[in-house]
């Protein structure tokens, strides 16, 4: 059983949900809410709004968005993959039933989509632009992989199949979606089936983006990723999801075929995006409007959009290049997004979320109601979006979380995430002990291992640099490797070059992004008059600093510095950014004013 990555080349081999299972800690809690809260909360909301109702009683007026079915398929997928992890969730039963409404739907030819193409609806293909065809499509195809590589789920590979037949004879020749998404999936599909030409339609979308194919469109050619090919450009721009999903396809893509010249071009432009066009939570997106990366160094806190989507799809792109290159350093921006990204999402009964999240909230965060919110950005978690991708992003990947969090080749293992769990790969059985991303003491006990050399490699962050994380030798039963992270605060400065962060200050523990919340501060001060006092070290859940007023004044720019009435000597209490909005209304701000 291979999980939801199984590249057949590469410097390091992915394990399958049945060769981890997190037994407790962080993810672990996550991972049991996930399976026992989160996808029953997301079926009610679907059942409920009647995205689910599309497949079984075809309207000429769909119900929900477009891509509405692309959520009953990630939905889908998660329930493989909670079914099939030790530990999960029995949703057998249910997939059962999915699996016959969307087959029920499926037209003779392979067709798949309640939107188009039946009695008084548009027609199909009709808008590659925006129509999201073949990225509901995609995500389909996903799902049936989850299934024929779990065996949870009898006969939706058969509709993934007929689907991808349908592609493949419709976008022989020309043609692709304004959403990448498919390409990922027909080359999940060949290597599930073996069936070559899934592979090369999927380089075939690959290649024809990037030559302005696409009608114009006032977000520009950038905002499909149809503006440079992918194998010319420098930087990811334009819609952060949509680059995201492509780039991840055409790691796939580059590993099968051989295309060392496709793989380094993406890492190239992933390494700039990461310098240049991320938050330090390692969210990505800087524009509401499009949904978009700024330019370099655009990084606004209070306008950051940093779309959880955009976080799950960071973390599986990371994990790819990670799997084919051997390089453990991208498993730091893949533990910087879970812990500041996607922890941050989630309620914590996992039936809430944020679609975008800001790191400086100026007014305080309304809390969520019953309703489905229309708005992406300015609230608190809401229980369901019009556009509800991230929750049923995050459900596929925190139930499949286990398969991102190690690795084995010819010689051993590889940790890359750290939480209480067993491994069992490498030809060893390990058992992992650990309160990360609490503390920075890992333990790894030796449960097995064969009477020849093994290695047994801990990823050690950039921030923990100087530990020692490869360990090679005859390992015995009972054996323990003990790896200790400096988990000391420590101050952290933006590069000059972002003008929306000059001045200011952060703090960081261990991967933990920290952050100030009103709720914790005395009545009378606000966030706003804060500046914190970086020539003294950062201490566990507080900083020092100055509470400062400034003037009132009838226009807000003079010829002169502007002073203040007075400095008050203030503790700023800190708090895991993950963990801010879950005490009511509040304002927030990660990047704090210096005094210097």
């Amino acid at each position: 059983m291979t999980g939801p990555v199984a590249p057949s080349r590469g410097a390091l081999r992915p394990i399958g949900p049945h060769q981890v299972r997190l037994t407790g800690g962080f993810w672990g809690r996550r991972q049991t809410v996930n399976g026992a809260a989160t996808v029953a909360h997301s079926r009610t909301w679907m059942d409920r709004l009647g995205w689910t109702t599309n497949f079984r009683e075809p309207s000429p007026k769909t119900r929900g968005r477009e891509f509405s079915d692309s959520e009953v398929y990630k939905l889908t997928e998660a329930l493989c993959w909670e079914s099939a992890r030790p530990g999960g969730e029995d949703h057998r039963d249910e997939l059962a039933e999915l699996t016959a409404l969307i087959g029920g739907a499926q037209a003779a030819d392979g067709y798949l989509h309640t939107a188009y193409g039946r009695a008084g609806q548009p027609p199909r293909y009709g808008d590659l632009s925006f129509g999201h065809d073949l990225y509901c499509a995609g995500h389909l195809i996903q799902a049936a992989v989850a299934a024929a590589r779990t065996g949870t789920a009898a006969g939706l590979l058969e509709i993934g199949v007929r689907a991808a037949d349908h592609i493949c004879a419709t976008f022989a020749d020309e043609g692709f979606c304004g959403h990448p998404e498919v390409e990922t999936a027909l080359v999940e599909l060949y290597r599930v089936t073996g069936e070559r030409r899934y592979l090369e339609q999927a380089a075939a979308f690959v290649n024809r983006r990037g030559h302005r194919t696409l009608p114009e469109h006032e977000f520009g050619w950038e905002y499909f990723q149809d503006a440079v090919p992918v194998r010319s450009g420098t930087v990811f721009g334009g819609h952060v999801v949509r680059a995201l999903y492509l780039a991840a396809g055409a790691v796939d893509v580059a590993v099968e075929t051989g295309d060392d010249e496709l793989l380094e071009a993406v890492a190239r432009q992933f390494d700039r995006t990461l310098a240049r066009r991320t938050h330090l939570t390692g969210g990505m997106g800087s524009r509401h409007l499009d949904e978009s990366f700024g330019e370099d160094f655009v990084l606004p806190p209070d306008r950051a959009y940093s779309e959880t989507c955009a976080g799950v799809a960071t973390v599986q792109l990371a994990h790819r290049l990670l799997l084919a290159t051997g390089d453990l350093r991208y498993g730091d921006i893949v533990d910087r997004v879970l812990h500041n990204v996607i922890a941050t999402s989630i309620g914590d009964d996992g039936r809430s979320f944020f679609y975008a999240q800001t790191l400086h909230q100026r007014t305080p965060a309304e809390m969520p109601s019953g309703r489905e919110r229309k708005r992406f950005s300015g609230g608190g978690r809401a229980p369901w979006f019009e556009v509800s991708c991230c929750l049923n992003n995050m459900a596929r990947l925190i139930a499949s979380l286990g398969t991102y969090f190690a690795s084995e080749d010819s010689g051993g293992v590889q940790l890359h995430q750290f939480a209480p769990m067993r491994v069992e790969a490498g030809g060893m059985v390990l058992d992992v002990h650990t309160d990360y991303p609490d503390g920075g003491t890992v333990r790894v006990t030796v449960v097995e291992a064969p009477p020849v050399p093994r290695t047994i490699t801990l990823r050690v962050p950039a921030w923990a640099s100087g530990a020692d994380g490869v360990h090679r030798k005859v390992f015995e039963g009972g054996e323990q490797i003990r790896l200790d992270l400096p988990m000391r605060p420590r101050w952290t400065f933006p590069d000059p070059r972002a003008d929306a962060l000059r001045g200011c200050a952060a703090v960081e523990v261990g991967p933990l992004v920290m952050c100030a919340e009103s709720i914790d501060l005395e009545d009378d001060v606000r966030l706003d008059e804060i500046q914190v006092d970086t020539s003294v070290a950062p201490e566990i859940g507080a900083v020092k600093g100055r509470r400062t007023t400034p003037f009132d004044e009838s226009w807000p720019y003079q010829s002169h510095r502007t002073t203040t009435e007075g400095t008050d000597p203030v503790v700023v209490p800190l708090l895991p950014y993950h963990r801010w909005a879950r005490r009511g209304p509040s304002t927030m701000r990660i990047w704090l004013p210096t005094t210097n």
